[in-house]
């Protein structure tokens, strides 16, 4: 938690965008938004940019409205397919990943983010504070992918994104790589895990060694994979898979939280979730 919450939370305060997220009616950058323009309000003032309250005694409308009581926290996984934008709105016009979210009954915000042309695990939720730990720098949360690239990285190649490459934002961070499969046509497939988030990182990294990407998919994002999913396939997370996001939100590596045995589906108090992907063959 930073200094700055942990000073809130002792005062029984808290930044006013981050309170309206909770409460499931925007996004903090919304709300921050919809704050400046004027759409909010605190005891019957217009609220400041900034502003903080103290939920047990300000009173919060928006658009004249007050806010709602605060959902359950849900967690889900989506297998994206390529050809979405993991943003609610898009200057270009292209589809979101919400749009295959109709039916779900909690408003949920995707942790991080996946490139349009990339497809794979996304996670989503309307827990701000476990997401915003997630996406931190500090967690050095893992990320797998699956990449088809151009002729078979030799092993200087791999040597480098083990140590790290240099790009124009700077060398990357040590990441795991191997090669798992040659084709007959000069090209390879990669499996990589990174624990950092940049702009379109794999692409970026296997392009600057002479590999550039044609196909890339997410395998799992913080130990959630898409086993056994298919594109536009949406699930809840299991309880054992939660406890395991939580562990590393706090700080745990990723080998000190082992899957357990036993746990089935968590089963959030939300109805109208939407059934996706194909109807699997008997």
């Amino acid at each position: 938690m930073e200094p700055e919450q942990e000073v809130l939370l002792a005062l029984g305060r808290v930044r006013l965008a981050k309170f309206m997220a909770r409460r499931g009616v925007a996004s903090r950058r919304e709300a921050e938004t919809a704050i400046a323009a004027g759409r909010v309000s605190v005891n019957g003032l217009v609220a400041e940019i900034g502003a903080q309250i103290d939920p047990a005694v300000d009173v919060v409308r928006f658009d004249g409205k007050p806010l709602p009581e605060e959902p359950d926290k849900v967690y889900y996984l989506l297998y994206k397919p390529k050809g979405f934008i993991t943003g609610r709105d898009d200057p270009e016009g292209r589809r979101s990943v919400l749009e295959l979210l109709e039916g779900l009954a909690v408003r949920v915000e995707p942790v991080g983010r996946l490139d349009f042309d990339t497809e794979g695990a996304l996670l989503l939720t309307n827990d701000g504070d476990l997401a915003h730990a997630l996406t931190h720098p500090s967690r050095d949360v893992p990320k797998r992918y699956t990449a088809k690239v151009y002729r078979t990285p030799d092993a200087s190649d791999l040597r480098a994104i083990r140590t790290g490459v240099f790009l124009d934002d700077g060398r990357t961070s040590p990441a795991k790589v191997r090669v798992t499969d040659k084709t007959d046509k000069e090209n390879a497939w990669v499996e990589v895990t990174v624990t950092e988030g940049r702009y379109r990182l794999i692409r970026r990294m296997f392009a600057q060694l002479g590999h550039p990407v044609s196909k890339l998919r997410r395998e799992s994002f913080a130990t959630i994979s898409i086993r056994g999913m298919e594109r536009g396939d949406l699930r809840p997370l299991t309880g054992d898979e939660v406890d395991r996001l939580r562990a590393l939100a706090e700080g745990r590596s990723p080998e000190a939280v082992r899957p357990k045995r036993g746990k089935g589906f968590a089963k959030p108090k939300v109805t109208g979730v939407p059934r996706r992907g194909r109807r699997r063959s008997p």
